[in-house]
């Protein structure tokens, strides 16, 4: 007789043992829901006041981290943007890449440089860029290349009625509003400390729309003005910076 004890094999009918066979939540998993209910129990309006807090704190974020609206100030962007546009300016649009180039329209924080305040102006000159007002037929000059800006200067404008020759310090942004004719920009600040130039760390972020009023939204129009400009000056010629490049 085979005396060798003989395997039993498991009733396969019976339901492995799980760890909670009544099939309710663990005890961890009952006070997760149990804290979420007395929270949302407390609340004003329960659940909906927690949709409208949590929808809150979403734009909070997104206005902190990748996009606020500005409103424009005055009539130094005229064209383009009037008194009382809103522009959604992406906060994100130079930090993976390149900074700000020739015509971007940009939003900075002018605290030291213009004055305490946000200022949306036209990119014209970047770091190591001459440029000059003006040529024989009045237009800016920017490394010997001279620029139409008819494609949104402001009606009757000219390119500058105020004459200067600078070259923009490594890190700081030449600016100039589109309605030349009612913007302070870097053209007023030439002998104050920066030269007028605005340090990149100063930009706040590059406008790419109008957001309000719904009658004229719509996204800021890019420019080629400045596609033909050289990245050095090719004159041979090079003024000094501006203003000692302090500051």
């Amino acid at each position: 007789m085979d005396t060798e004890a003989q395997p039993t094999e498991r009733d396969r009918s019976l339901p492995p043992h799980p760890e909670h066979p009544s099939g309710t939540p663990g005890p961890e998993g009952r006070s997760r829901s149990a804290l979420v209910s007395r929270i949302m129990d407390r609340l004003p309006g329960g659940r909906v006041t927690a949709t409208l807090l949590l929808c809150l704190l979403f734009l909070l974020a997104v206005n902190l981290f990748v996009a606020r609206p500005f409103e424009i100030p005055s009539g130094s962007m005229e064209k383009g943007l009037r008194v009382g546009d809103r522009v959604l300016v992406n906060k994100l649009a130079y930090a993976f890449g390149d900074g700000p180039a020739r015509g971007d329209v940009i939003v900075f924080d002018g605290t030291g440089y213009f004055g305490d305040a946000d200022y949306i102006k036209r990119v014209v000159g970047v770091g190591g860029d001459h440029v000059v007002c003006c040529d024989g037929e009045g237009r800016i000059r920017v490394n010997g290349r001279s620029v139409d800006e008819s494609g949104f200067l402001f009606p009757g404008d000219s390119p500058s009625t105020v004459p200067f020759d600078v070259v923009v310090p490594e890190g700081r942004l030449f600016v100039l509003g589109d309605h030349r004719a009612d913007s302070s920009d870097s053209r007023d600040r030439l002998g104050s400390p920066g030269g007028g130039m605005v340090p990149v760390g100063k930009v706040v972020g590059r406008a790419e729309g109008v957001v309000w009023p719904f009658g004229r939204a719509g996204r800021l129009d890019p420019t080629d003005a400045y596609t033909r400009v050289p990245a050095q000056e090719t004159s041979g010629h090079a003024a000094a910076p501006a203003g000692g490049g302090h500051g």
